[in-house]
């Protein structure tokens, strides 16, 4: 079973987001959940980037960074949205890493290195029609050709936290398609 450091989207540590995370503890998984929010969850996108601003967005993840610190360093680390940005950054810059889950979002490669960590696998998830991972999209499919180790599924639709089930932008189906593909991954790492 894998240790996995999940970090939340810009909408804070929802429901939703402990939903899934208690999701791959029933698998056996061991999952760690960091609120870089303290506790605030927003009802739209536009409002926790509004807290995000306002609490500074590089302290949240250097504050995300440090929860790594503690653990031990083959993780997996996974990131929704906002939370990509230091699951990705872990990911390639923290030795020892097992795997990188990067949902709605994909940074280029060289944000934080030459080129993706040979061994480190990863999966990028996110929809066709999402006008936030549509931006990211590009830099999604380099890294997907950069390496074996790389997957990237793209579901059909419009909505960013599809696999979120406290919010409205809410699928199902494709959230489960999601889940099942996350939990051969983390079953193989």
């Amino acid at each position: 079973m894998a240790e996995v450091l999940l970090y939340h989207h810009i909408q804070g540590l929802t429901d939703g987001v402990r939903a899934f995370a208690d999701d791959l503890r029933q698998a056996g998984h061991t999952v760690h959940t960091p609120d870089l929010f303290d506790g605030h969850t927003f009802d739209s996108i536009e409002a926790g980037f509004g807290f995000a601003r306002e609490s500074g967005l590089d302290a949240i993840r250097e504050r995300g960074i440090a929860a790594a610190d503690d653990l031990s360093p083959d993780l997996v680390y996974v990131g929704f949205s906002f939370g990509v940005t230091i699951a990705q950054d872990l990911a390639q810059t923290r030795p020892g890493a097992r795997g990188a889950l990067l949902m709605y979002s994909c940074l280029p490669v060289t944000e934080f290195g030459d080129a993706w960590p040979t061994g480190v696998p990863v999966q990028i998830h996110g929809k066709d029609g999402d006008e936030f991972f549509d931006e990211d999209l590009p830099a999604a499919r380099e890294l997907a050709e950069s390496t074996a180790a790389a997957e990237l599924f793209v579901y059909p639709g419009d909505q960013h936290l599809f696999a979120d089930s406290s919010l409205p932008a809410y699928d199902p189906q494709a959230a489960a398609l999601l889940r099942d593909r996350v939990r051969a991954f983390l079953a193989s790492v």
